[in-house]
């Protein structure tokens, strides 16, 4: 608690900080703010319910910083029990009614199962055999919201947030860790981000290996082929014959390579 204290950088938002995070640990079902404020100080809520608001929402402290001081106290005792094995990068959703609250739209959120009125969290996670810890989380901006000038101005979003894809979030997320040398691992996610070829492409570029879900009839190339190079045409007419692809020169799905890559275990 103290280093998320000495996080928060202003020393007037230590103590309402340690109380936020008090209140976040405490039983009660309800997490807002309001009720908060009447387990931690009964006999004044209206004043906490004032420190816990401002620390929130006013304050300008970095959660950045805070994830940093976390990943400092937690990652090395989780290296303790064994090495960082993965990078894992998911998406959260919240259900959220209205449609005030910066993000929020109807989108597939994975808590209900289904498309509902929520926001979204992208999130990158390290993780050893046993255990993980998130280590960046970022709110997803819809186009529809990053794009409508009169909900931005009346919820105070910055002129700087533009929108971004998922997976463009998390692409930032893995440059920012290996900036700061966190230990790595295999990037593994859904197929939500293993769609997206400029992410895979970036994982690559950036020295890592990955793990990532496709769709089956994504397209593929076999082991040890690689599609040609552009053919020569002529002004009119056809490309020379010796020249034109043939089927072994084609990519095959995903579910083809798979279905023929399979062991034969025999009959069952």
């Amino acid at each position: 608690m103290e280093g998320l204290a000495q996080a928060a950088g202003h020393a007037d938002r230590a103590v309402p900080l340690k109380s936020y995070c008090m209140g976040l640990l405490l039983p009660g079902e309800r997490k807002s703010v309001e009720p908060m404020a009447a387990r931690l100080a009964p006999d004044n809520v209206r004043r906490m319910h004032q420190s816990l608001h401002h620390v929130v929402a006013d304050a300008p402290w970095s959660d950045e910083e805070v994830l940093r001081q976390v990943r400092g106290a937690v990652l090395p005792a989780m290296q303790k029990h064994g090495p960082v094995v993965c990078w894992i990068v998911d998406d959260t959703g919240f259900p959220k009614k209205g449609s005030h609250s910066v993000g929020v739209t109807r989108q597939y959120c994975g808590q209900v199962g289904k498309q509902d009125n929520c926001r979204v969290a992208v999130s990158l996670s390290v993780a050893t055999w046993s255990s993980s810890l998130p280590i960046a989380y970022s709110l997803y901006v819809p186009e529809v919201w990053a794009s409508d000038k009169q909900r931005r101005n009346q919820a105070g979003v910055p002129e700087e947030v533009a929108f971004q894809t998922k997976p463009q979030i998390a692409l930032e997320q893995i440059r920012a860790a290996i900036k700061e040398d966190v230990p790595r691992g295999v990037v593994v996610a859904d197929a939500g981000y293993g769609m997206d070829s400029k992410f895979r492409c970036g994982i690559t570029e950036l020295g890592l290996g990955y793990v990532l879900g496709v769709q089956s009839s994504t397209s593929v190339w076999k082991p040890g082929t690689e599609p040609l190079p552009p053919l020569p045409r002529k002004r009119m007419g056809r490309p020379p014959r010796l020249l034109r692809r043939t089927p072994t020169h084609q990519p095959v799905s995903a579910k083809e390579l798979a279905r023929h890559s399979r062991p034969n275990r025999g009959r069952r």
